[in-house]
């Protein structure tokens, strides 16, 4: 089995230089299987490797998935332009790894929020021919009708789109409703309330393919790792393209 070097080990996790990750070391702030490390240089079979820096424990992983619920008054951008990137709600070893959001949440949307450094992962899941359905549910300034409904279903036109876009909507109550969308556009949810004839007052992404921020039981401004089930959640979606998250798909 492949093995590396236990600086290397570190670098890898987001630890910081190899120059770094030496000094970490040298210093005694490292534990492997509950044992002081003290030679940079040890070597390790890495995959599920269990260490500790400073006191806390860490898990090797090749690359990290991770699910965040997100708060109001964050961007999902590695260089903010007015607010806190949503980055500084992880731990800096993230940021190390190069982690980055699967697609974008508008600074003032909340909820569910991928983010990954696996490249080909982030691609799968943002190209519009994955179909991967994402669920919102929309407070309105006005009273949800049935009128509003068939207008977000039928289409409605942007002055910046070649034709109108659907959406699969269903009413929660006097001004929340649920809506599914395949391929996002820019703003696409309030642009699309706005041009139906009422305005988006607060909006909030509660799922993601099969994997749903209730499930997660995540408070707001937490975050976790996706497990291999999970994952397995988004491929069951990839795998069937029209799937429909089932307490959608239960209702309509």
């Amino acid at each position: 089995m492949k093995t590396m070097s236990l600086d290397k080990i570190l670098q890898s996790q987001g630890f910081g230089t190899r120059k770094w990750c030496r000094q970490l070391i040298a210093d005694g702030a490292v534990c492997v299987g509950g044992e002081p490390a003290t030679h940079y240089d040890s070597v390790f079979v890495p995959e599920g490797l269990e260490f500790a820096v400073h006191d806390e424990a860490w898990v090797y992983r090749a690359h990290v998935y991770l699910a965040l619920n997100k708060p109001s008054g964050y961007e999902c951008s590695r260089r903010p332009g007015h607010h806190p990137a949503v980055l500084t709600l992880l731990p800096e070893q993230f940021a190390w790894r190069d982690v980055q959001p699967v697609g974008r949440l508008d600074h003032d949307t909340t909820g569910l929020l991928l983010l990954s450094d696996d490249g080909a992962f982030i691609h799968a899941l943002s190209s519009p021919k994955r179909h991967v359905p994402k669920v919102y549910v929309a407070t309105t300034r006005d009273p949800v009708t049935p009128e509003l409904l068939a207008q977000l279903r039928d289409g409605v036109q942007l002055h910046d789109e070649p034709a109108p876009l659907t959406a699969r909507a269903r009413q929660l109550d006097t001004q929340r409703l649920e809506i599914v969308l395949e391929q996002g556009k820019y703003h696409q949810v309030k642009r699309m309330l706005a041009a139906a004839g009422n305005h988006c007052d607060a909006l909030c992404r509660v799922a993601i393919g099969g994997i749903t921020l209730d499930a997660l039981e995540l408070a707001e401004g937490a975050w976790c790792h996706l497990d291999p089930t999970r994952l397995w959640l988004i491929n069951q979606v990839h795998s069937n393209t029209r799937s429909m998250p089932p307490a959608f798909a239960a209702s309509t």
